[in-house]
């Protein structure tokens, strides 16, 4: 099963004007979300207005993923390092869905992350059936990180929900990025920083849906330490809907 595809087509436009970069704002990955077939009475994204306890205490939970847009620090710049899930490690790397951001995908780091968040949360969304992320999920599902870029890259329906996203935000479009988008979910009791840059999933720790914010800003506060001069962080968390959140 795969979506609506045209491998000519995707390489008939620059990889940076196929997939030009989202603005971080809920309005836009809202609206991109539910396109793609989250039903809006599900989930939705929220800014995070502050890292100190009272900003997070507002947070509307339960929060299912976290989504970090922070500078993109140069090669040098110290950034933290923590061990990649080892290819020993099977059963965990199976357990996260995680997604590659090759070359050709230009700016689709904001894409990659809402496709992190929503992989790795499925099993608490009722996606609509044959929408976009339904299908992309059920055709991805046994393909390694790679082969799931791949698929993603020569896929105009996936592009072209993506393109109307990027130009639905009220940031001029430029050629020049320099923010990038991570994603933080709690999977198997472990929080992972899902980077489409890094070769896979990033352990921190135990974690858990009640800790998940908590956790994910102990880290981003370590990433803000060593880009200390800049003040373009954005963090937004995806969280269920109070109607449909249950006992989580």
């Amino acid at each position: 099963m795969a979506l609506p595809a045209s491998p000519s087509a995707s390489a008939s436009a620059p990889a940076g004007e196929r997939w030009p970069p989202l603005e971080s704002s809920p309005e836009v990955f809202n609206q991109f979300m539910w396109s793609l077939g989250v039903p809006e009475d599900e989930a939705e994204f929220h800014d995070v207005y502050g890292l100190d306890e009272d900003a997070l205490d507002m947070v509307p939970q339960p929060v299912l993923a976290v989504i970090l847009c922070f500078p993109d620090p140069p090669q040098d710049a110290g950034y933290p390092s923590v061990p990649f899930v080892s290819c020993g490690e099977k059963e965990t790397k199976d357990r996260v869905y995680f997604i590659k951001q090759i070359e050709s995908l230009g700016n689709a780091c904001g894409t990659i992350a809402l496709i992190h968040a929503i992989g790795n949360t499925s099993s608490e969304l009722n996606l609509v059936e044959n929408s976009f992320l339904d299908l992309f999920f059920k055709s991805t599902a046994s393909m390694d990180p790679y082969k799931r870029a791949l698929f993603l890259e020569k896929n105009d329906a996936m592009a072209g929900a993506h393109s109307l996203a990027a130009n639905a935000g009220v940031t001029e479009l430029c050629d020049v990025v320099e923010e990038h988008y991570i994603c933080f979910v709690a999977v198997n009791g472990t929080l992972h920083e899902l980077d489409g840059m890094k070769d896979g999933p990033i352990r921190h720790g135990s974690s858990s849906s009640k800790s998940l914010l908590q956790d994910a800003v102990h880290v981003i506060k370590g990433f803000m330490h060593t880009i200390p001069d800049s003040i373009n962080f954005n963090l937004m968390v995806l969280s269920r809907k109070q109607n449909n959140a249950g006992d989580t």
